[in-house]
Parts: structure tokens; C-alpha cells; sequence
């Protein structure tokens, strides 16, 4: 193990989530972004029975509030909010991993001892652009000479699809089955977007939008929040391991488009911190912004060899109800993918799964260890997750 990863491992003991809270994610939310904040972190420091008075550093994720909402100086607006003082604030933006990012800078900040209590907030309200200006947005995300060409992020996801059925032996249909799992999955969720389930053949005859892919096989434009507390003094949540990792941008640079050596580097770190291996896991929450990436992802993390994560969603294992369930709450598919709050949401789905108190009477049974991987753009960076429920 490095020195940095021992000294990681070492400063991390004790630090725990004490209180989650989110916003139920949409399309169309009247509230301002500042307003959906403010009702996430609420619900946090409610959970977590914490005043606005015991917080000593604010991490406000957001990806683009300037162009989405015209916005500036978010973290300082929702302190003013909050009636949080004496405290650091700061902003972090990462793109579509801004939330999980801004969880990472607070794990740092009492890492570091510089924070004994931090609120995470993250957030975006997509809807407030017109169509051509969140197209816009979104398209900056990839490399510039891929900009300049056109490519797209739905474009990069078709083509790994499109390879993977015809390197492996997954077919169409198998792909599918992911979209039919996590909108299974928020249909039981009500904070998710959609609460309606499809079947393999809606999915297979909604529009097409990057070949093989089709419109079920995208995550959607959402508003949303999600918030956490954490802090160094113990709680019901450990943090056993935050670590990120960066990768090749351009994913024409890449060895092998079917890889993204940011969410395997960032959870083999993640892995070594929190002293556990991959078949340890009990539950966890995918970046799937497309299908494919699920499977692809899975890979990377070791939870299945490459070309195999099919099998894991066709067969039952990945399902709520399944030996590994992933995305209990519907992942970015189906519960929503507000670019600032996803890598949050999925901590607080995290967290609702290890307490056992997931709404809806849907938690995993006997879940101690979960982990969330919350992806930049397509790969270009990666921030993984592992929390361990405390039931001695």
C-alpha cells in the first residue's frame, strides 16, 4: 500500500454519515435550485438530529447553475439560507460527478481536520434551460476535438454498446432487462422521476437515439437535490472508503472503448482503503446515465469479468430482490439524473439501504456493505464509495 493510501485509511476510521436527505427528482419542479437545496440539506440535518449552528463546512455540488440557471456564488447563497456560519463553503463542480465529488472534498475536510461536521448538498435544475441550451451543456462535457466533431455523449454510448453485443453474447434484449430493472426498482421509490414500469419491448420500440441504443436506454433531464451529514464523531454509517481517479478524456485515446480506467482505478483504491474485495459487497449504486454503463462499469469494479455483467441482469442476480442488487432505487434511469445531486442521491440510497429504512419497506435484506460510483462525463473521471453499516 502507498504512503498516501496508509494515511488515508488511517484518517478515515470513525467518519460516518449520520443524515441523509433528497428531494423527489423531476422534470418540471416549480422550486428555484436554491430552493431545492435548501429543502435537502433540511432533511439531512434533520436525520441526522444536527442544527445549522454544528456545521463547519458547507460542499455544495453543481455542475452548471450559471448556464442551467444563471446563477453564481451557490454555496455562499445557501449558507445565507441555512443561517450557517462560521464555516468554510465552497462549490465543487465535476460535471455529471460534481455530487459525488463534493462528498469526497467533505471526507477530505475532516481527513485533514479541518471540518468535525460537514453538510453535503447537491443539486441541479435541468428544466430551467430550453432544449437547445441543456444540449448545449451537456455536449461541453466531452473532449474538445470531439466537440468540434460532433460526438456526443448518447453517440459514445451507442458505439460501447454496440460493440459489447458484438464482442459477447449478450443480444438487444438482454440489454434491455437493465431498463426493466431500475424502472421495476423507482417504481417503488418516491423520489424517482418515473415510477412507471416498462417492459423489454417498450424499451425496444421507443425512439432511437444513438444505435443500438433507444430513448428508454438514457437517463433523462431532471431537477433534484440530495444532501448528507457527516461527521468524525461516529455513527450508524461508516465511510470506509471515498477515492477518485481520473481518466483518458478523449475516449478515442482509449486502449479500449469498452473500458473506463477512472472507475476501475477509483475502485481499486476504494477497495484497499476500506479493506474489503469485491464479492464482499452486498448492494450497490451504478452510474448507468445509458445502460451499457452499468455493465460496464460492474466490470471494471471486479463485481463481474468482462463480458459477463449480462448474465448478472439477465439471470435474476442484480434484481432488488437478487443475490447483488444494484440501483435498488432505480439508478440514474429511472430515478433521475440531476448532473449535481446524482453522486449524493446515490449515498443517500446507500445509507437508506444499511439503516434498513429504505421508504417504501423496500431495503435489502441483511445489506452491511455498499458501494456507489458516481462517473464524469464518459469516464473522464470517477469518484467510488463505500459505506459499511454498523450492526455490532
Amino acid at each position: 500500500m502507498s504512503t498516501r493510501l496508509e494515511s488515508q485509511e488511517q484518517l478515515a476510521a470513525d467518519i460516518s454519515v449520520t443524515g441523509v436527505g433528497m428531494t423527489r427528482f423531476s422534470n418540471e419542479d416549480e422550486r428555484s435550485l436554491l430552493e431545492l437545496l435548501t429543502v435537502a440539506a433540511d432533511r439531512a440535518l434533520k436525520d441526522a438530529a444536527a442544527s445549522s449552528e454544528s456545521i463547519d463546512s458547507l460542499h455544495v455540488g453543481n455542475a452548471a447553475a450559471e448556464a442551467f440557471n444563471g446563477q453564481s456564488g451557490l454555496s455562499n447563497a445557501l449558507a445565507s439560507q441555512m443561517g450557517i456560519t462560521d464555516a468554510d463553503t465552497k462549490r465543487i463542480e465535476n460535471t455529471s460527478a460534481s455530487g459525488a465529488s463534493a462528498f469526497l472534498d467533505a471526507v477530505d475536510a475532516i481527513r485533514a481536520g479541518s471540518s468535525e461536521t460537514a453538510l453535503i448538498v447537491g443539486g441541479e435544475k435541468m428544466s430551467a434551460a430550453d432544449t437547445a441550451t441543456s444540449t448545449e451543456i451537456i455536449s461541453r462535457i466531452t473532449h474538445d476535438t470531439e466537440y468540434a466533431q460532433g460526438v456526443t455523449l448518447p453517440s459514445f454510448a451507442g458505439l460501447a454498446a454496440d460493440r459489447y453485443l458484438r464482442t459477447y453474447d449478450a443480444d438487444r434484449e438482454d440489454l434491455a432487462q437493465v431498463n426493466v430493472k431500475n424502472h421495476a426498482n423507482a417504481a417503488q421509490n418516491p423520489y424517482a422521476q418515473f415510477n412507471k414500469q416498462v417492459t423489454v419491448n417498450d424499451v425496444l420500440e421507443s425512439p432511437a437515439v444513438a444505435s443500438p441504443l433507444r430513448l428508454y436506454d438514457c437517463c433523462p433531464t431532471s431537477d433534484g437535490a440530495a444532501a448528507a451529514v457527516i461527521t468524525a464523531n461516529g455513527g450508524s454509517v461508516q465511510i470506509a472508503a471515498c477515492e477518485s481517479a481520473v481518466g483518458t478524456h478523449a475516449v478515442a485515446d482509449r486502449s479500449d472503448p469498452l473500458m473506463i480506467e477512472s472507475v476501475r482505478q477509483a475502485g481499486k483504491s476504494a477497495y484497499t482503503i476500506a479493506d474489503v474485495m469485491p464479492s464482499d459487497l452486498d448492494v450497490a449504486c451504478i452510474h448507468d446515465a445509458f445502460s451499457i454503463l452499468e455493465w460496464l462499469e460492474v466490470e471494471e469494479l471486479g463485481l463481474a469479468e468482462y463480458g459477463e455483467a449480462w448474465r448478472l441482469t439477465v439471470d435474476g442476480t442484480t434484481a432488488r430482490n437478487g443475490e447483488f442488487p444494484i440501483n435498488p432505487g432505480g439508478g440514474l434511469k429511472a430515478r433521475g439524473h440531476p448532473l449535481g445531486a446524482t453522486g449524493i442521491s446515490q449515498i443517500v440510497e446507500l445509507v437508506w439501504q444499511l439503516r434498513g429504512d429504505a421508504p417504501n419497506n423496500r431495503a435489502v435484506d441483511g445489506a452491511e456493505l455498499g458501494l456507489a460510483i458516481n462517473v464524469a462525463g464518459f469516464g473522464n473521471s470517477s469518484v467510488c464509495t463505500i459505506l459499511r453499516g454498523d450492526f455490532t
